[in-house]
C-alpha cells in the first residue's frame, strides 16, 4: 500500500480548490481538465494521476460538499425543538450553507439529472432520509389542531424549494433584480427571515 505524504495531500487539496473555482465559473459541461490543472499550478498528467476524469473530480467535490451540509439539517429536523423553531433553524442553516458553498446547487442539480438514486446513496449511504420522524411530528400537530393540514414531506419540499431556487437560478435572479454579487448575498440574508415567515404563516392557524 502506497504511503500518503503531506505533499500528496497538499497537491490533492490544490486540485480540489482549483476544480471548485473552475466548476463555479464554467459549470460542469464548460469546465476543462486543462483549466483545472492550470489553476492548480500543475500539469495535466499529474491531475489525471489524482483524478482520472472530470466526472470523478466533480463527484468527489459533490460528495464532500453534500456531506458537510446534510447532517446539520438532519439534526435540526430530528431534534425535539418546537416545529416553528425547527423551521427557522432549518431555513437559516440551509441558506447560510448555500451562501458559503455556491457550488452545492450546481452539484445537486447535475447529480439529480444524471442519477438521482446514486446521488441519494452518496449522501445518505444505504439509509433512507429520516423523514418518518418529521412526518410523525407534523401529523401530531395537525391532529391536535395546532397547525393546518399538511404532510411532513410537503413541508420539507416547500422549505427546500424556497431556500434553493434563488441559488439555482442565481444569474437570472440577479439579472431580474439588477443586483451585483454583494447585493445578492444581502438579499439572501434578508430572505432567511422572509422564508421563515412565509412557511410558518402558511401552516399557522
Amino acid at each position: 500500500m502506497a504511503k500518503v505524504t503531506n505533499n500528496d495531500i497538499s497537491t490533492e487539496q490544490k486540485i480540489l480548490d482549483a476544480a471548485k473555482q473552475v466548476f463555479l465559473e464554467n459549470g460542469l459541461d464548460g469546465a476543462r481538465m486543462q483549466d483545472i490543472a492550470d489553476k492548480a499550478g500543475i500539469n495535466k498528467a499529474l491531475l489525471h494521476y489524482y483524478f482520472r476524469s472530470k466526472d470523478k473530480l466533480f463527484e468527489r467535490i459533490f460528495t464532500e460538499e453534500a456531506q458537510k451540509f446534510m447532517p446539520k439539517v438532519t439534526t435540526i429536523m430530528l431534534s425535539e425543538l418546537p416545529l416553528f423553531e425547527k423551521i427557522e433553524k432549518f431555513v437559516w442553516e440551509y441558506i447560510d450553507t448555500l451562501v458559503q458553498n455556491p457550488l452545492l446547487p450546481i452539484f445537486v442539480l447535475n447529480e439529480i439529472n444524471r442519477n438521482p438514486k446514486e446521488m441519494m446513496k452518496k449522501i445518505w449511504g444505504n439509509h433512507r432520509p429520516p423523514i418518518d420522524k418529521i412526518e410523525e411530528h407534523v401529523a401530531s400537530l395537525v391532529k391536535k389542531g395546532e397547525i393546518k393540514s399538511i404532510k411532513g414531506y410537503e413541508l420539507m419540499i416547500n422549505m427546500v424549494s424556497l431556500c434553493i431556487f434563488p441559488f439555482m437560478a442565481r444569474p437570472i435572479v440577479q439579472w431580474i433584480t439588477k443586483t451585483n454579487d454583494e447585493e445578492f448575498l444581502q438579499m439572501m440574508e434578508q430572505r432567511k427571515k422572509t422564508v421563515v415567515k412565509f412557511v410558518i404563516d402558511s401552516i399557522k392557524k
